[in-house]
């Protein structure tokens, strides 16, 4: 599938997402009315105190959550353990990837998270991306022996459209079966392909809660970026800022690893923070323009660190 197939979906979901109500009486429609959009908005919260540890024993009660600093009546809520994850793997299969066994060695950690850390009734699918392409590599399903297959089959080609990639994906991992979703992106951060910039990926991203996960590997010195002429500028701080940027906008983490053993960590803390996410849902009436929407998500101990997106 390629990106701009994607891109027609994310469309579509958005215009099937927004219902319309008309406020004002019969006999003022002629002259004016207003048009409110009503959403169902769904997030992943993940609660920390301040040495990292997962926080479990919050109830509803516990959470306010914000929308342009109103507050919202929380309509769902749910925390369980047991809650199966939805998880795609959006996977750099580009040029760069082949060298210092970047490519290797992220198939192998991600056999070692789907063979060992998933259970089997959580399902995982795999997006590729290459050339200006994002595609379906393998779909949502908890056999697990089809996305093994299909990334043992996987190698290493042509240019990075990283932020075209990032744009696209998150909507097709909302379209996992379970209500814990998320994105696992893995690259070595190169982008020398894309139309879009990370504002205009992130901007199309958080419209979907799913929270991005980012793995930087082995991201290359900036003296090594200068050959990537389509990138000017392009160093090994701005690359790492952008993959926090995607983390952090859509409430994930951001990791920067350059060594297989840490590969194999990251999954491990990835797979536990799913576990531990709380999902809160809320409705939100907004204006029909589309405007940004700022969530905030508090608890009543405020020594907690609540993270979840930033907005839609």
């Amino acid at each position: 599938m390629k990106t701009h197939g994607l891109l027609m979906g994310i469309v579509g979901l958005a215009l099937l997402g927004t219902a319309v109500i008309y406020a004002l009486p019969q006999d003022q429609q002629k002259e004016s009315a207003y048009e409110i959009s009503v959403s169902a908005v769904s997030i992943a919260v993940t609660v920390q105190d301040k040495k990292g540890r997962f926080i479990n024993d919050l109830l509803q009660e516990d959470f306010s959550v914000f929308e342009n600093r109103e507050e919202k009546q929380i309509t769902y809520f749910r925390h369980d353990f047991q809650t199966p994850i939805s998880l795609t793997v959006l996977l750099d299969v580009s040029g760069s990837m082949e060298l210092q066994d970047k490519m290797k060695e992220s198939k192998e950690a991600l056999s070692y998270l789907v063979t060992t850390l998933l259970r089997p009734q959580d399902e995982v699918s795999l997006l590729i991306f290459a050339d200006g392409e994002v595609e379906v590599a393998s779909r949502f399903s908890t056999d697990k022996q089809d996305f093994l297959a299909v990334l043992e089959r996987m190698q290493a080609y042509g240019q990075t459209a990283l932020n075209d990639a990032v744009a696209v994906s998150p909507e097709f991992a909302n379209r996992g079966n379970n209500e814990k979703r998320a994105l696992l992106l893995i690259t070595d951060g190169v982008e020398n392909d894309s139309y879009s910039t990370p504002g205009q990926a992130v901007e199309i991203a958080r419209r979907v809660d799913v929270p991005i996960y980012t793995i930087g590997y082995k991201i290359p010195l900036s003296e090594q970026l200068e050959k990537h002429k389509r990138a000017p500028g392009m160093s090994s701080a701005g690359i790492q800022e952008t993959l926090r940027r995607f983390s952090r906008a859509t409430g994930g983490t951001a990791y920067f690893l350059d060594r297989a053993f840490d590969l194999n960590a990251a999954m491990r803390e990835i797979k536990r923070e799913l576990s531990h996410q709380y999902i809160i849902g809320y409705t939100s009436y907004t204006d029909p323009e589309g405007s940004y929407r700022r969530i905030e998500v508090r608890t009543s101990k405020k020594k907690y660190r609540v993270r979840t997106r930033e907005g839609y």
